[in-house]
């Protein structure tokens, strides 16, 4: 029976390099994934490209891409990977500048795009948000990004091709892995079952280490060794969907039945109703069995028809947010904290500052739990933390003005400030029509 091995190579987009050349230089790995693209990242990416036309791929992809390109060439791994964000056609071309000084002669890079649908949104202002319940009309703020989740298609067209690297803009994250695993196996676009069952092993892939035991680990409760030198995963993907997980052989972390629960519950509201652009897959009937020491077997994934929609990923201006922040140490460390906010919040009132949201944090205390019910035990130091959202620079830069002002005009004993204002890029979902998104692909070639 025919067997693929697909590895992880990035959870997201500022994840650790080394784990995944380790799995490239022992895994025996057939394909590599590097996920690096989260919702705001795409927004942030168009901002980073309408200033330089270059630019608005992954700010690591070169960094990534001379260390891996070369490793893979001579292991014969294809590279899949939604690095592109928002200029995959700018991400190919610094690929092709890498691998033509490391004369990979032969070596075919493809760009996947379509996913970039911002000039369509005038027939979508009707559209629902999935955040607001309003219409997509009632965003009042500059639209920066909006971008569809493809799926695995494009990327499958690109393989049959002979692509041997794939750089794409938004798709799907599980259909990074699944697109392989159609290619290789010859499975039909309307399998559902089969398709379920690759988006499984996509969704157990996608995060990194979190499968291995990252995010997972809880001292006292859920062990997990040596966390410093955490593996990335690999599937071993059987012809008929059913795969083994697994990591290379004394890296730390860890990959049992727990490790793989909690990863498949990650982000899924319903597990017998995951919506992808392929396929709805059910994961209500997956079973892991345990069968050797950090091997785990994975089965009972299935699936159901796709959807006549796609989701769309909108990023706009939504506001400014000003912050500063001071410590307080020592006996009273608490009640000096309280006073200092007391008089930043007074202050910024009878300054007539317009904020829209004002937040006073302890951080240590409260700052993540936002609940006044909660007691406290007396700290010997304490973090405050005062930040505003606002709808201009100006009144954003009043709160962080007023925190550093504590200095000499607070109470006693306060210190190392930090100040900041930052414009906030937000992100809504709508559901277009999948015929109106048209992908392409383009194909570059090293000599």
């Amino acid at each position: 029976m025919k067997k693929i091995r697909i590895g992880s190579g990035a959870g997201f987009a500022g994840d650790r390099l080394e784990p995944a050349l380790e799995i490239m230089e022992k895994g025996n790995l057939d394909y590599i994934v590097f996920e690096c693209l989260a919702e705001r990242t795409i927004a942030i990416a168009q901002e980073e490209k309408s200033r330089n036309p270059e630019k608005g791929y992954d700010s690591l992809l070169q960094y990534r891409m001379e260390k891996a390109l070369s490793l893979a060439y001579s292991k014969k791994i294809k590279i899949i990977t939604n690095m592109g964000a928002a200029n995959p056609a700018g991400a190919v071309r610094k690929a092709m500048e890498i691998a033509q000084k490391q004369c990979l002669h032969g070596l075919k890079v493809a760009s996947i795009s379509g996913d970039d649908i911002k000039d369509k949104l005038d027939d979508y202002q009707d559209r629902i948000l999935w955040e607001t319940g309003k219409p997509l009309s009632d965003i009042n703020a500059e639209i920066v990004s909006a971008n569809a989740y493809l799926g695995a298609e494009p990327i499958v067209e690109a393989l049959e091709n002979g692509a041997d690297v794939i750089i794409t803009g938004r798709v799907a994250d599980p259909a990074l892995f699944l697109a392989p695993l159609i290619h290789e196996f010859g499975w039909e676009m309307d399998d559902w079952p089969k398709l379920g069952k690759g988006t499984l092993v996509g969704h157990l892939l996608e995060c990194g280490a979190q499968v291995c035991g990252g995010y997972y680990a809880d001292p006292g409760k859920k062990y997990v060794p040596d966390m410093d030198r955490l593996g990335f995963p690999i599937a071993e993907v059987e012809e008929g969907g059913d795969f083994y997980l697994s990591k290379v052989e004394g890296t730390g972390g860890c990959i049992n039945r727990s490790t793989c629960i909690e990863q498949l519950i990650y982000e899924i509201h319903d597990p017998s109703k995951y919506f992808t652009p392929d396929v709805t897959a059910d994961f209500s009937n997956v079973q892991f069995t345990e069968t050797a020491e950090n091997v785990v077997k994975v089965e009972g994934a299935s699936g159901r028809e796709k959807t006549d929609t796609l989701k769309v990923s909108i990023g706009y201006r939504d506001c400014y947010i000003g912050e500063g922040e001071i410590s307080y140490g020592g006996s009273g460390a608490l009640a000096r904290a309280r006073l200092a906010a007391d008089i930043v919040v007074s202050r910024l009132r009878n300054m007539g500052a317009c904020t829209k949201e004002l937040k006073v944090d302890y951080i240590g205390m409260n700052s993540t739990y936002w609940n006044s019910k909660r007691t406290y035990t007396e700290p010997d130091e304490v973090r405050l933390r005062i930040a505003g959202r606002t709808d201009d620079e100006e009144n954003a830069g009043y709160i962080g003005c007023e925190v550093e002002a504590l200095y000499t005009n607070g109470p006693a004993g306060g210190g190392g400030v930090r100040k900041s204002v930052r414009n906030v890029m937000s992100i809504a979902s709508i559901l277009v029509d999948r015929e109106d998104v048209n992908w392409g692909v383009k194909y570059e070639e090293v000599l």
